[in-house]
């Protein structure tokens, strides 16, 4: 019995093997012949079956097949219906090859082949089965090339592509990539309600742009009336003189055949032409016809014998517009997914919020410290010695025009700089020194003359550079390393070059506290600015000190210089953009102090980014209401926030 059964199953099995192999596609060809007939009459509404085949039949020679048939190389033979690439001989016949290895296969003449021309939409859905491919390639920037091309143009046949390349991702960057681009792409194309909602979910922590661009089109309305309350998704219901006014409602009214229109004034006119009647309209002659209300009487005349429509009187839209509600509907007509949205995007929100804050926290520090670079020189020579340095702008322009002459003798651009610091301070401290030698020590306790003087000799410097280098900019070229920007997220950054000039005002501040508090010259320095007789009865030249402390500003003026003109515009009158930042600077932080004028710098830094805030485009009106709020804090405060006891404040 058992023999006899074994036998019959043995059989059976025969018998329907070939059949199930028949039945089921062992290759390229098995499965173009399968689906012949849409491949060869092919269009955006029938070909889907047979483009996902070729996708999901796991063979690798599907992809060349794809491309071939969207590049419009793919033909048919006549003879025996195989399907081949082609391309046309001198002869005018046709070589052919096969469709996988490309082997030649001999040549035709062009009535044997039929070539595949699949139309513009049928292309699309070729390209969006091939991205799976793209997706998954050895190649890591082909991969990162697919999910750009993706995020920049996706379509919903995008969705199961990127689904199915996230598995087999070996690198972990791009997996995450790969992940937020199927969130961003369910929360559009998805069509399982849960799984959209999880998706729109998942965003709640997401600042990326592209991610609010999938939310907002779940949250469009469009405005809707109607006698009671309607059936679609209300987002919010519309009060006519608050949220709507009544010539808009009146209007919707119409939009939606709820209502009657109103005849303006030119069809008035036109009404009334085609209804004269030997001079006569309505039985009221047409010379007295020439006012609004008597065009509009004849008007209502001819609605009462209906040859035209009716003349709506005010009272009448008045009694329409009370008898309808008004509503926003949201377009997506599933509440729980514009809820998730709108809970999703109120999050996101408050987070841009607090990013925007730490973006302006930073662009705040970021100016703080250019202002501060540009401002310590001014700190020492105006609070050490009380000189009103006017040429103070003309130091940082020395100091950057010595930069680019430093860049064009050592074109490296990391090591020229690296030059280009100590040079600037050099080249700038000697001519402090020239300067306080030859003309500021004779004029010190006068503080006009000092004025003049030392305005005459910005102006002389000026002109001095325009004679030397010319009115055109000069650029001084960062380092490679210090272009771009470091981007936190998508709302904070801040570029690499205001992270070295903050950098460079912090060793600044540093090295300034060490010279003052473990140095005999900062020493020195502060006992000729306490108490500059008592020091020189103690063996100190107050000479000597002036002149060296002059140099000292001088110096750091031509440093922050180079640091300037990495991202301005190296000029003649690059320094006139920051002497009266840096002065404002040295005053309201306090006169002599560095601690007031660190200060200083932060609170008008501080003060220009958050007035710019408001009004971005207008950066002259945020220098004007800064400025004048410094003349009213000065008003309270004359002495800074940070007062100096010593000559500086008896001055």
């Amino acid at each position: 019995m058992k023999t006899l059964l074994l036998a019959l199953f043995t059989a059976f099995v025969l018998s329907v093997s070939p059949v199930d192999a028949n039945s089921q596609p062992v290759d390229i060809q098995d499965i173009l012949a399968t689906h012949e007939a849409t491949i060869v009459k092919s269009s955006r509404l029938t070909v889907e079956p047979a483009i996902v085949a070729l996708r999901d039949s796991g063979l690798p020679e599907a992809q060349m097949v794809l491309e071939a048939w969207q590049g419009k190389n793919l033909w048919q033979l006549e003879a025996d219906k195989r399907f081949v690439t082609a391309k046309i001989t001198p002869t005018k016949t046709y070589a052919i090859f096969d469709v996988i290895s490309g082997e030649a296969l001999g040549e035709v003449e062009k009535d044997a082949i039929n070539q595949i021309k699949p139309n513009s939409g049928v292309r699309g859905l070729i390209g969006a089965a091939l991205v799976r491919f793209q997706l998954m390639d050895p190649d890591i920037e082909k991969r990162r090339d697919a999910l750009v091309a993706i995020g920049r143009d996706s379509t919903a046949y995008h969705l199961p592509a990127i689904r199915g390349a996230i598995d087999g991702e070996t690198d972990p960057a791009i997996k995450v990539e790969k992940i937020r681009l199927e969130r961003l792409l369910a929360v559009q194309y998805e069509s399982d309600v849960q799984l959209r909602v999880a998706a729109i979910k998942s965003l709640k922590g997401d600042l990326g742009v592209d991610a609010r661009a999938a939310l907002n089109p779940i949250l469009q309305t469009s405005p809707l009336a109607d006698l009671g309350k309607p059936t679609g998704n209300v987002a919010r219901t519309l009060k006519v003189d608050t949220d709507i006014s009544p010539d808009e409602a009146y209007a919707l009214l119409i939009e939606e055949n709820l209502a009657l229109p109103i005849p303006t004034h030119k069809e008035i006119r036109a009404a009334l032409e085609e209804n004269i009647v030997d001079g006569f309209v309505a039985g009221v002659p047409t010379y007295t016809l020439d006012t609004d209300e008597a065009r509009e009487a004849a008007y209502t005349t001819l609605a009462e014998q209906e040859l035209v429509a009716p003349l709506i009187s005010a009272a009448a839209q008045r009694a329409s517009i009370a008898a309808h509600s008004y509503y926003e509907i949201y377009t997506e007509p599933n509440a729980e997914v514009t809820t998730a949205a709108r809970e999703t995007l109120d999050a996101i929100e408050v987070k841009v919020g607090i990013s925007q804050a730490i973006d302006l926290t930073l662009d705040g520090l970021s100016l703080a410290s250019i202002y501060f670079l540009a401002a310590i020189g001014l700190a020492i020579t105006f609070g050490v010695m009380g000189v009103i340095n006017m040429a103070h702008g003309e130091f940082i322009m020395m100091g950057a025009y010595t930069g680019y002459v430093v860049q064009q003798i050592v074109p490296n651009y990391t090591l020229s700089l690296i030059i280009a610091l100590p040079a600037a301070f050099l080249v700038t401290f000697a001519a402090g020194v020239a300067m306080e030698r030859l003309v500021i020590r004779w004029l010190y306790n006068r503080p006009l003359e000092t004025l003049l003087a030392t305005f005459g000799i910005s102006v002389a410097l000026q002109q001095l550079a325009k004679n030397i280098f010319g009115t055109q900019a000069r650029p001084l070229t960062s380092p490679a390393w210090l272009d771009g920007a470091l981007s936190i997220n998508d709302v904070v950054s801040i570029s690499y070059i205001r992270i070295a000039i903050f950098v460079l005002a912090l060793i600044f501040l540093m090295l300034f506290l060490f010279i003052m508090k473990k140095t005999r010259v900062g020493l020195e320095v502060r006992a000729v600015t306490q108490n500059p007789r008592m020091a020189s009865s103690m063996g100190i030249n107050p000479d000597r000190i002036n002149m060296l402390t002059f140099g000292l500003g001088s110096g750091i003026a031509g440093i922050a210089g180079v640091a300037i003109g990495l991202f301005a515009k190296v000029t003649s009158e690059i320094g006139n953009d920051y002497i009266v930042q840096s002065f404002m600077t040295v005053v309201v932080g306090g006169v002599g102090n560095i601690w007031g004028t660190l200060a200083g710098a932060l609170m008008i830094g501080g003060l220009q980014k958050s007035i710019e805030w408001f009004n971005p485009s207008n950066t002259l009106a945020a220098q004007t209401y800064m400025i004048i709020f410094i003349i009213i804090f000065i008003q309270f405060r004359p002495k800074g926030i940070i007062a100096l006891k010593g000559r500086a404040a008896g001055d």
